[in-house]
């Protein structure tokens, strides 16, 4: 029963690659994270993705985070969250970080059927691309590359409608479970004892505390990542050096 519980421990600090990997042999057709050569760039990449934005308040505090440390992330924003921030959502895009779309509401994704995926996705690019796409800061606002579900859980169909709008589902293989514990430092540890070239870092905004608690995370985590060489970057960029 001890070893039991200390694999299961194990797996849910580490999240191994081997059994993400295992997972998308199962149900392909997500990237967990990008198979980069570090010797193939200037600096080991990482991905910093941002969930559930924008909020009032935090999605600022975590841009000036970034801005501080030159870093870069893909927010995953929620449709229903853009009308009332859409001046969070354009300094996003001034500030040279990548959209992406999280769909209309903060639920499960996989509990909508296929045509009300289909439509919360594409209103949720609408909202977008109709937000920045008249502003100068963000002129490719009409091409937008990366979804990610509702809690993360995804299904055949919904990765084909994805695929059929031209979008990559990504999840990530770095998740300091923030959305349920309420530790700082626990994320900060995580992500720091799993970082490696090519990973996807998954944290969240969306409410006072949470974006609170992510802004502290990047406070820490942000500068010793560099400090080890990694650049924190978009999704994008990423895997545009697979």
């Amino acid at each position: 029963m001890l070893l039991i519980l200390g694999l299961g421990g194990s797996v849910f600090f580490f999240q191994p690659r081997w059994l993400l990997s295992l997972f998308t042999t199962v149900n392909p057709g997500a990237v967990f994270f990008a198979k980069v050569d570090p010797a193939d760039t200037e600096a080991p990449m990482i991905a910093l993705t941002l969930d559930d934005g924008p909020y009032p308040g935090t999605t600022e505090e975590i841009l000036d985070v970034l801005a501080e440390h030159d870093a870069k992330a893909t927010f995953f924003v929620i449709g229903d969250r853009i009308p009332s921030h859409s001046a969070a959502l354009q300094r996003m895009a001034r500030d040279g970080h990548e959209l992406g779309n999280h769909l209309m509401a903060d639920e499960a994704s996989a509990k909508l059927s296929a045509s009300q995926f289909e439509a919360a996705l594409l209103e949720t690019e609408q909202r977008i691309v109709e937000t920045v796409g008249k502003s100068a800061f963000f002129p490719t606002a009409a091409k937008l590359g990366w979804m990610r579900p509702g809690m993360g859980w995804y299904n055949a169909g919904m990765i084909a409608i994805a695929k059929k709008h031209h979008y990559r589902t990504a999840l990530g293989d770095i998740f300091p479970y923030d959305t349920h514990l309420n530790s700082v430092q626990f994320a900060q540890q995580q992500i720091l004892w799993n970082a490696k070239p090519g990973s996807i870092i998954v944290l969240h905004d969306g409410t006072t505390e949470r974006g609170e608690r992510t802004a502290s995370t990047l406070r820490f985590v942000l500068p010793e990542l560099q400090r080890r060489g990694y650049r924190v970057v978009t999704l994008s960029e990423l895997f545009g050096a697979e």
